[in-house]
């Protein structure tokens, strides 16, 4: 292949790369890694290399280069630890050469009676507590400050007994346990309490000090309120210190997950080895076995003396768990192969199970890739041959709808082409004939009718398989209206709950094995109309919430105030629009503009306070949520909030 040839190869896959954040790894002709970079999202980042004017740097990497690698990990701060390590063990040749062995800094609290705790960046094996590493240092900094404000722990490097106590004891920033002041149990309490906050149980905290800042803001005590906001972000910053791809475990462990589709199956694994992540390797098979049988075929042909196991390795399968019986034969595998027994675990810390599920994602990006590769053809075969269709069903529309006790019903319409999503075919439709009734007969014949009698008269393509998210008698419903319009495309229903296939005035279902690359297919496009069904419908029901605010200013009525909603699809877009440009785009007079703001304002003032009172009502509830319990800011946020997008325009 000339030049010509891997650039247009090396941009294909930049194409393909996935938009979450993670590491990319660009190899020459020999397979030796000459460049890591770290990225937020991977594919942004590396079309960015084959667009617009290339400098020198970026033309001689890519005249270099033979493939590129992604590894997907959790967040940009994981991208940044492992693309720091990965470049201090392979020393790329075009990236720079840290030959001073810089790492990041750690907190570390030592060991002592009374212990202390500090920024160091070097990690000493004494049994002291190591929380990190960290790239941010202010924000190392700025958490330390906090600490020392609200657990003012001893400042001196060596702890003598004195008569009386330093300056820092009478300033509040130390217990002078030197002087008596403090218990070795009393002191402990405030160690376990900042070892918590470095675990990253800071739910509880941030809450008060949330609470503190507006406090503070509301009695103008702006300095004391911007502490408090940089100390929230700096605990924010922090909250992800439990690093997956780098910590203080010195023993080596693997981390293995899959992923698989059909026959079609990508092994990830992730490999631990003196406390960093060395990498992941990416192995895939085709297998008609089950999954229990293909992990055990796989760690028996992975391991090998040129590749011992490592002490413990951690195993995940998605939804299934290996057997015992298999385990046993895996032991006795190890046991006769290498003589000795590697601990087979689930996991159960949080930093295990957070690079099991890094070591899957990877899994599933790279099956996601195989399956476009190899596109729905044979599944699209599947089909055909298990439901009798008439042409093989390369161009699929999905029909669900979504209402509550009759209120806003929409019914959705998603594309699929060749088993692949055609989101600019993406349709919603907000149903006339069955608003304050349930329906759901009468609601798939109006949303039914309403696409195809438009496609007809336009002249436009008509699908070959239409799906009906439901049973029977929404089939029959939505053939009986194709059928009127002189439509001969198939149609099929698939029902939750046991996921049956209907046909038209059938008897009885069709029912698929659930590793039926064809029910996928189908599953895939129902799941998706679901999806896109409710996503409206939640959006006009938290409409409903904010117009009672609306149509409180004189001269705005129901009318008025969904209209406003519609134009702007938030009270907080409504409560930051200019006056001016709101009052031309809603054709309201500019002082009634002015009104509508003020009204949004106050509505989110009330949402603010609603969701204040939650957060007491939950720590009272728990007995206080700094002395029992961390309160879920996340759950509460979502309770508060909540605000969904469409995707497409309506018909």
């Amino acid at each position: 292949m000339n030049n010509e040839g891997f650039f247009e190869t090396l941009k294909k896959t930049a194409h393909e790369a996935p938009l979450e954040p993670g590491v990319y790894i660009w190899r020459d002709d020999e397979n030796r890694i000459i460049y890591v970079g770290k990225a937020r999202v991977l594919r942004n980042r590396l079309l960015s290399y084959f667009s617009g004017d290339k400098d020198i740097k970026t033309a001689t990497l890519i005249r270099h280069a033979r493939s590129i690698e992604t590894i997907i990990v959790a967040n940009e701060y994981e991208a940044l630890l492992l693309e720091n390590t990965l470049i201090k063990q392979h020393s790329p040749k075009y990236n720079i050469n840290l030959k001073d062995g810089k790492t990041y800094p750690v907190i570390r609290i030592t060991a002592d009676i009374f212990p202390r705790i500090f920024r160091t960046r070097h990690i000493i094996e004494d049994k002291s507590l190591y929380f990190g590493p960290f790239p941010n240092v202010q924000a190392v900094d700025t958490m330390l400050e906090l600490i020392d404000k609200l657990f003012p722990l001893r400042k001196c490097r060596v702890l003598k007994k004195r008569t009386a106590p330093c300056m820092y004891y009478h300033i509040g920033r130390c217990m002078a346990p030197c002087c008596g002041k403090i218990s070795v149990d009393e002191y402990r309490v405030h160690v376990e309490r900042v070892t918590k906050l470095l675990s990253g149980e800071t739910s509880s905290l941030i809450i008060d000090l949330t609470v503190g800042m507006h406090e503070a803001a509301r009695e103008l005590k702006f300095e004391r309120a911007a502490e408090l906001r940089n100390a929230i972000k700096a605990i924010e910053d922090l909250s992800g210190g439990n690093s997956t791809v780098v910590d203080f475990d010195p023993e080596g462990r693997d981390y293995i997950a899959w992923a698989a589709e059909g026959v079609l199956a990508t092994f990830s694994v992730f490999s631990m080895r003196g406390g960093k992540m060395t990498g992941r390797e990416l192995y895939r098979t085709r297998s008609a076995a089950s999954e229990t049988e293909s992990l055990e075929t796989f760690i028996a042909a992975y391991y090998s003396p040129d590749r011992p196991p490592p002490p413990r390795i951690f195993l995940s399968m998605g939804n299934d768990a290996p057997e015992e019986t298999s385990m046993e034969s895996l032991r006795r595998y190890f046991m006769e192969q290498f003589g000795f027994e590697p601990e087979l675990l689930a996991p159960t810390e949080k930093r295990h199970e957070a690079a099991l599920a890094m070591a899957r994602q990877n899994a599933l990006e790279d099956l996601r890739k195989r399956l476009k590769e190899r596109g729905a053809g044979p599944a699209l075969d599947e089909l055909v041959q298990a439901l009798g269709l008439h042409s093989r069903p390369e161009r699929i529309e999905g029909f669900d709808i979504a209402q509550l006790d009759g209120k806003h019903p929409v019914a959705s319409l998603i594309s699929f082409k060749n088993g692949v999503p055609d989101r600019k075919n993406y349709r919603y439709f907000k149903l006339r004939s069955v608003v304050g009734v349930v329906d759901d007969f009468a609601a798939i014949r109006e949303a039914v009718h309403r696409r195809y009698s438009r496609l007809i008269r336009e002249g436009k393509e008509l699908p070959d398989l239409v799906l009906i998210d439901g049973g029977i008698g929404q089939v029959n419903a939505a053939r009986g209206v194709m059928d009127e319009l002189g439509m001969d495309s198939d149609v099929a229903g698939l029902a939750k709950r046991d996921e049956e296939l209907w046909l038209p005035h059938a008897k009885d279902p069709v029912v698929l094995s659930r590793r039926s690359e064809a029910l996928k297919v189908l599953q895939f496009v129902r799941d998706e109309t679901h999806r896109f069904a409710t996503s409206l419908n939640q959006k006009l029901r938290s409409g409903d919430l904010y117009f009672p605010a609306l149509e409180s200013v004189e001269g705005i009525g129901p009318k008025r105030a969904a209209a406003i909603m519609k134009a702007y699809e938030s009270i907080d877009k409504i409560a930051a629009a200019d006056p001016a440009e709101l009052s031309e785009r809603c054709k309201i007079s500019e002082a009634s503009a002015r009104a509508v703001r003020a009204a949004a304002k106050i509505a989110l003032k009330d949402r603010a306070a609603a969701k204040k009172r939650m957060v007491e009502n939950a720590g009272r509830s728990r007995g206080g949520a700094s002395r029992r319990g961390a309160v879920d800011t996340t759950s509460l946020a979502k309770e508060a909030l909540g605000n969904t997008m469409a995707e497409s325009e309506s018909e």
